[in-house]
């Protein structure tokens, strides 16, 4: 199967989740806030987006890829799907934060994008903001975008990577007495 239909087969999937999604009280003049990430090693790269509904609720998600993308593209890719997920949704009203000064500055228009993938993932975000009614992508220091940042990192690094649930747990204190003494 072409890499182009394994990943629209894989965004599909993603998105026909978050439709499965119950947000409550969407209204279409509320403002939905989408941080995103993306990250590439080496070996892999991935996504990592966070979307806050109107009510307050944070919808995370770590996407790896079962493909190859520089740095920038899997930037443009967090943007792109984070995108389509916050419209799905319900967004009407998007405000996008990244911390990639290019990617915020070309789909500003401060910047030409010259490489053709540039070109390409441009117009798809220039394609989507039509379905919103307002649409604004501000540029943030790494630090103020550390949730979207810890989500690309993880989806990027992980092995193996198919759907899988991570609990997360917070552990106030040391629980073995010779730790606590460090």
């Amino acid at each position: 199967m072409p890499k182009t239909t394994i990943k629209a087969q894989a965004l599909a999937d993603i998105v026909s989740k978050i439709a499965e999604m119950s947000v409550k009280d969407t209204s279409l003049d509320q403002v939905w806030l989408l941080h995103v990430d993306g990250s590439s090693t080496t070996q892999d790269s991935g996504a990592g987006i966070v979307i806050m509904t109107p009510q307050g609720e944070d919808l995370e998600f770590a996407i790896k890829f079962d493909f190859k993308a520089s740095n920038n593209e899997a930037e443009y890719e967090a943007l792109v799907i984070g995108m389509r997920m916050a419209h799905e949704a319900g967004a009407r009203h998007l405000l996008a934060y990244s911390d990639s000064q290019l990617i915020v500055k070309q789909v500003e228009g401060a910047y030409e994008a010259k490489e053709e993938s540039m070109i390409q993932y441009l117009q798809q975000i220039t394609d989507l903001k039509t379905g919103f009614n307002h649409f604004q992508i501000i540029q943030i220091p790494r630090e103020e975008n550390a949730k979207a940042d810890c989500l690309s990192k993880l989806a990027s690094n992980l092995e193996d990577c198919r759907t899988r649930h991570i609990t997360m747990h917070y552990l106030p204190e040391a629980r073995t007495p010779w730790l606590s003494n460090l």
